[in-house]
């Protein structure tokens, strides 16, 4: 069969898919939160007049209050309204007790989320952070819910297309998942270490488990199995349209988080130290926290980014 006719999925089997999905999904979002990180949640939901608080990153895995917790707080209004540079992110500390949680909050239109999560903007982030795991802290209501899980789901259907896209014609899943990680890596500012996709793979198995063929029929893009092998039944022409869509993206991926970066300087307090912590987390390279680092955080990137780039290579060498 041409490339250009290769099958794409029947309608109702894509119809099943989409619900598999969303009901997949919604599933996850309900996952076990300490009730320390939903009441947190709930305030950071309630102080903005939020629709939902996702909560994600490696605290959502190790169930661990240590350290940063990360949040997006998702704002009702028309994405229209948007600032132009989203999201904006802050620095917020709970206390109760002898507990003391500190969180990066990262805040939008929950509208927005939804377009970018689709793939309209030209956004690098959204879909392909949250094709991994979230659960939903906090809602304000059922129809919340169901607009994240909803937004969720086309998260992974935009990240699986491009994964196809940019993956073998046959191969096992995770081959798929990391060309799209590789790819989405590359195109931001990251200090993880090279291979950062092994480890998102391999710590969130379950989550990723089964959940590239049913993304990809809830796409319409047919897939064929052999043991644990698939096949996306992607047409030449749809893969080039896709790789074109994601060139664009990938362009300026760079510039935009850079911006980003500024705007965030302006807002978030401790900044400083909360880059440095992250550095250390994922690099192994202690960051020390000077007067002017902490005034300046922006103003002294550069000079962290050369000792990590220094730190890098003599790792290398090693």
């Amino acid at each position: 069969m041409p490339a250009e006719a290769a099958p794409r999925a029947a309608p109702e089997r894509r119809a099943w898919a989409e619900a598999a999905l969303c009901g997949r999904i919604a599933g996850r979002l309900a996952a076990r939160v300490d009730p320390a990180v939903r009441a947190f949640a709930a305030e950071l939901g309630e102080e903005a007049g939020a629709r939902a608080v996702l909560f994600y990153g490696s605290n959502l895995r190790t169930g661990s209050l240590e350290g940063v917790l990360d949040f997006y707080v998702l704002l009702p209004g028309e994405a229209a309204g948007e600032p132009r540079i989203w999201p904006r992110v802050s620095y917020s500390e709970r206390s109760q007790d002898d507990l003391t949680l500190r969180a990066k909050v990262a805040t939008m239109r929950l509208a927005t989320f939804a377009e970018a999560a689709r793939g309209v903007r030209r956004d690098t982030t959204i879909w392909a952070r949250f094709v991994q795991p979230s659960a939903l802290a906090w809602a304000a209501d059922e129809a919340a819910r169901g607009e994240v899980a909803q937004a969720l789901a086309c998260a992974a259907i935009t990240a699986a297309r491009l994964a196809a896209a940019l993956g073998p014609e046959r191969g096992l899943p995770t081959d798929y998942w990391r060309a799209l990680f590789r790819a989405t890596y590359r195109a931001e500012f990251r200090v993880e270490k090279p291979g950062r996709e092994n480890d998102i793979l391999g710590v969130n198995a379950d989550h990723f488990d089964g959940l590239l063929p049913l993304a990809l029929e809830a796409a319409g893009i047919g897939v064929s199995s052999d043991g644990e092998r698939i096949a996306p039944h992607m047409a030449a022409g749809e893969r080039r349209a896709v790789l074109r869509w994601w060139k664009r993206r990938a362009r300026i991926g760079k510039p935009l988080n850079f911006t980003r970066l500024v705007k965030a300087s302006t807002t978030f307090e401790g900044a400083a130290r909360y880059a440095a912590w992250k550095i250390e987390r994922h690099t192994g390279m202690p960051v020390e926290i000077t007067p002017f680092r902490e005034k300046h955080p922006l103003m002294a990137a550069p000079g962290v980014l050369f000792a990590l780039w220094r730190h890098r290579r003599a790792r290398g060498r090693s």
